[in-house]
């Protein structure tokens, strides 16, 4: 199979990326069949995972994602048809970590062997590595690219400070650039992003794709009062930050839109983030055929200007 880097034009054709964190956590191979399914059925390929997925549960040592996925392109002999993202730089064990060549060298072998391919769409640094000079990171990534192993490259939780390194050291040894950055962005969570990220990627035609787009769930409704926390134990955890009057403002704006649409508040809040200047494609999960289902008809609906205003207004901070 011949490969080309991509070009920012070409990186999804469709505006929406399914997260694969649940896969083997939350869910199981079953389930996550399913899921995958269902989302490439639809005419969505952008698929997105971690060698590190997802190893804070208990027994989970890491890799059980790729692992699923990897399993499940086998099956289905759908690789051509998928655009996979996968990360490298948390810890999978002692030693294992970071973004050194030593490292990373080892990190591609193990995810294309559990991901059931050779070669990665995109891949992403997952994080900044203050030991690792951003220099030798975008070395072995040129290294990658050149050996057919990996077509782009990004970043995830990396600053505006790392990003300019590497955009001028990229542009300077001619070496692959970030073509996208991962942010943690949705309509609750702004102010971050919107702060520098934001500016600086679009000033340097940086793709953006956003992680926890549905604010851990809270944007999709499921969580209103503290009794809604029996729910989720887990997720619970992460709601208290939510449930105030800000956040109750933001679900009362989404279900009057979901109501005008016909949809579900999550599919709004997806929308949402589609209108948003330089978001390529909001990143999210689902552990059911009928959240995917929401998620999916996000990526479908069009919002009016008056929807939008009303959304910023909101949701301002």
């Amino acid at each position: 199979m011949s490969r080309r880097r991509l070009g920012r034009s070409e990186l999804f054709v469709a505006p929406l990326g399914l997260g694969g964190n649940v896969f083997g956590w939350t869910i199981n191979e079953r389930e996550s069949y399913g899921i995958l399914d269902a989302f490439v059925d639809r005419g969505f390929n952008l698929i997105d995972t971690a060698d590190v997925y997802s190893n804070w549960a208990p027994g989970n040592l890491g890799g059980v994602s790729e692992t699923i996925i990897g399993k499940w392109i086998k099956a289905r002999g759908n690789r051509d048809r998928i655009v996979l993202t996968t990360k490298v730089g948390y810890a999978m064990g002692t030693g294992q970590e970071g973004l050194s060549r030593r490292y990373v060298t080892e990190a591609i072998e193990a995810s294309l062997r559990r991901l059931s391919t050779d070669y990665i769409d995109l891949y992403l640094a997952h994080r900044e590595d203050p030991q690792v000079p951003i220099a030798e990171t975008l070395a072995i990534f040129a290294d990658l690219v050149q050996a057919g192993k990996v077509r782009a490259i990004g970043a995830c939780h990396h600053g505006t400070k790392q990003l300019s390194a590497a955009e001028h050291i990229s542009g300077q040894e001619g070496w692959p650039r970030f073509e996208t950055v991962q942010a943690h962005y949705n309509l609750y969570d702004r102010g971050g992003h919107e702060a520098e990220l934001a500016a600086f990627c679009r000033a340097h035609e940086i793709a953006v794709t956003s992680y926890f787009s549905l604010a851990r769930g809270f944007l999709s409704g499921k969580y209103r009062t503290r009794a809604d926390f029996r729910k989720s134990p887990v997720r619970g955890l992460f709601m208290k930050g939510y449930l105030n009057e800000r956040g109750l403002r933001i679900l009362d704006a989404l279900d009057e839109i979901a109501l005008a649409h016909s949809v579900a508040p999550a599919s709004v809040a997806i929308a949402w983030l589609n209108s948003r200047p330089g978001l390529a494609a909001p990143i999210a999960s689902a552990t059911t055929v009928e959240q995917l289902a929401q998620i999916l008809d996000g990526a479908t609906i069009h919002l009016t200007v008056d929807e939008l205003q009303h959304l910023d207004s909101v949701s301002s901070y």
